[in-house]
């Protein structure tokens, strides 16, 4: 371990210099971190979820900064228009367009699917950052709990339905915006959809955070070989209008030491300019290093292989969805 890892190590164990915009000035010193406006991403198609606001929105900016061609993701249509003519304006990259789709409507997911299909003849990254922490239950069209269903059956699906267009595009990417919260949860597939008897948003979030997750590293570890990477990570704490709702005293008592949103979007936009994640797949990152996917020892012994398998079967169930190798066979679990 060199001078510069046992800096890291030290920042890492504790989770507030972690996981605060105090973890992101002391890392990005550290290593001395190429900036974003240094990369060029002309000619690389980007699809974008969660795209109108926080951290999805920093980063289709600084995406577009750098010359992506990018596809912006979002449930309203009017709203998608609206950061589709901020970032065109801010940039000058004229390379933005918008397609309205909820990520928890699996029909929406295939009418989104089909229109990338039709509209590019490449895909070099897909980024699933959708999300919200809703304080009430709530169900998708087909009855699936809504955070399940827009944050893991509906990223699942897509990524299924634009496997081949990734496996012809080189070096392409799937990068997954996870949240340091999954690290209270245990991988759990039974108790993946909590009940409305004992729903709390923040541990239903933690718990598909977590099947998110563990569902990257199955994917790597099965479409990996077809030179697809996969990679999910955490922006830290940081301050979005996601955050100030859902979590507004957490919001306010750690606000001086939130991350912005530019500073939490940095290691999504790295992961998918940068060579370096392309020697690796499946990694779990924060601030551009790979971290531990457990700091507990209870929900690393929750993730058996057996219960691996099964949140797969029971996602690819759930969607209508098998993802299979081009020449049409499934993969073997």
């Amino acid at each position: 371990m060199n001078g510069r890892d046992i800096v890291d190590a030290l920042v890492e164990a504790p989770v507030v210099t972690s996981f605060t915009r105090i973890g992101y000035v002391v890392r990005s010193r550290l290593d001395g971190w190429r900036p974003l406006q240094g990369y060029d991403l002309s000619g690389r198609v980007i699809v974008l979820t969660g795209a109108t606001s926080g951290l999805g929105k920093a980063a289709a900016m600084q995406l577009a900064d750098c010359g992506a061609t990018l596809v912006l993701v979002g449930r309203d249509a009017d709203r998608n228009d609206q950061a589709v003519a901020a970032i065109i304006e801010s940039s000058g990259n004229s390379n933005v367009t918008q397609v309205a789709a909820d990520m928890g409507d699996y029909e929406q997911v295939k009418a989104l699917a089909k229109r990338v299909l039709a509209d590019h003849d490449r895909l070099d990254v897909l980024i699933h950052n959708a999300g919200a922490l809703t304080a009430d239950r709530r169900t998708a069209p087909d009855g699936t709990e809504a955070t399940v269903a827009s944050q893991v059956v509906g990223p699942f699906l897509l990524t299924s339905l634009l496997l081949d267009r990734l496996a012809t595009t080189p070096q392409s990417r799937v990068l997954t915006m996870s949240s340091g919260g999954m690290y209270s949860s245990g991988l759990t597939v039974s108790g993946l959809q909590m009940s409305e008897a004992e729903y709390r948003g923040t541990e239903q979030y933690a718990r598909a955070k977590r099947a998110q997750v563990v569902l990257n590293e199955m994917w790597a570890e099965r479409f990996g070989g077809l030179g697809i990477h996969f990679h999910a990570m955490h922006p830290g704490w940081a301050s979005t209008p996601g955050v100030d709702a859902s979590l507004p005293t957490f919001s306010k008592i750690m606000g001086p030491l939130l991350r912005s949103p530019e500073q939490g979007a940095d290691t999504l936009v790295w992961l998918a300019a940068d060579e370096l994640p392309l020697q690796l797949n499946g990694g779990f990152w924060l601030d551009r290093r790979p971290r531990s996917t457990h700091k507990l020892r209870g929900t690393k012994n929750a993730e058996t292989p057996d219960r691996r398998q099964r949140l797969w079967d029971w996602v690819s169930e759930t969607c209508g969805n098998e993802p299979t190798l081009p020449d049409g066979e499934p993969v073997a679990g």
